[in-house]
């Protein structure tokens, strides 16, 4: 039986890809990726999806009076292809607890850092700013604040001395490819429970 993804991206779509791809290898069953939400018409994200045969479904937030409203019309959309799972691949929006409540802790995210440090939109660069020696990425679940639901993987990236972001970037990139589908495919699978703020991952 397969446990049908829904996948909301809003740009040029790397790590809906690296899902896809994952997919394509057997690696995200029983997980199905069934549909693609973009909130940016023309994103390259959409082309992307339609090249592989995924659905690609374009909801403007533009064109809503709240980001309530907004991400009702996402939920609503989900629940029609009777989504079980949401992964946020690049999704360049808060969501509000309309969404996060429909979906209690099956809502994935990727963030380019290792959390708690560094939250929010930057990652990358505060890490760089900051002087850090390891940086790396995160899987977690979503809850309603910024970056703070509970961890599912998280893998670390050294950064050499001297390094800046034109080499570190694709490095971290590189890494949120390969545990992304990972995390997805283990949630899907039924092999996570969250204890607290623990994700315990069941052999």
């Amino acid at each position: 039986m397969t446990t049908r993804i829904g996948v909301l991206a809003s740009g040029t779509g790397t790590n809906f890809v690296a899902l896809c791809d994952a997919q394509a290898r057997g690696e995200l069953a029983p997980g199905e990726i069934v549909t693609l939400i973009c909130n940016r018409p023309g994103a390259p994200v959409i082309e992307r999806a339609q090249e592989r045969g995924i659905e690609a479904v374009v909801i403007p937030h533009r064109g809503y009076p709240s980001r309530e409203a907004f991400d009702q019309a996402l939920v609503d959309a989900l629940r029609e292809r009777n989504v079980e799972i949401v992964v946020l691949a690049g999704f360049m929006r808060i969501l509000t607890a309309v969404f996060v409540e429909a979906f209690p802790l099956r809502i994935i995210n990727l963030h380019p850092a290792l959390l708690p440090s560094f939250a929010g939109t930057d990652g990358i660069g505060d890490a760089l700013d900051y002087g850090v020696k390891v940086t790396g990425v995160t899987v977690h679940f979503i809850d309603t604040g910024v970056d703070t639901g509970p961890i599912i993987l998280q893998e670390a990236v050294k950064i050499a001395e001297g390094e800046g972001r034109e080499t570190l970037e694709p490095r971290v990139h590189a890494v949120e490819h390969r545990i992304l589908p990972r995390a997805v495919q283990l949630v899907a699978a039924g092999k996570t429970r969250v204890e607290g703020r623990r994700v315990i991952i069941e052999n």
